[in-house]
């Protein structure tokens, strides 16, 4: 199953939120999003810096991460960046692939 990155940055009133359903309320929360869309957490972490939560996350396809991450974002309390994650497998199959492409001015 695909994974992706998740992270996410508080509004003023998520971390309202967060301090009253705590770290693992939250936590119980996004578990709860992803098995809606057939996917599930394999890592989620709180951080200091820009991000204040980081996951790791496997879904069917990029349609239902979307859901999980609009879902989120649409409540005001987080701003979510997903990134698609590929393995070292798919990498070496893209450098496979036999691609015609010119770099600009060569």
């Amino acid at each position: 199953m695909p994974k992706y990155l998740i992270q996410g940055r508080y509004t003023a009133e998520g971390l309202k939120g967060l301090a009253k359903d705590k770290a693992s309320g939250r936590k119980a929360a996004v578990q709860a999003g992803l098995k809606s869309v057939n996917g599930k957490v394999e890592s989620l972490y709180f951080a200091l810096g820009s991000d204040d939560v980081v996951l790791i996350v496997e879904a069917p396809d990029n349609v239902a991460v979307a859901a999980v991450s609009l879902s989120a974002g649409a409540t005001g309390l987080v701003n979510i960046r997903t990134t698609p994650l590929l393995t070292v497998e798919e990498i070496d199959k893209a450098l496979a692939l036999p691609l015609k492409f010119r770099g600009a001015g060569q």
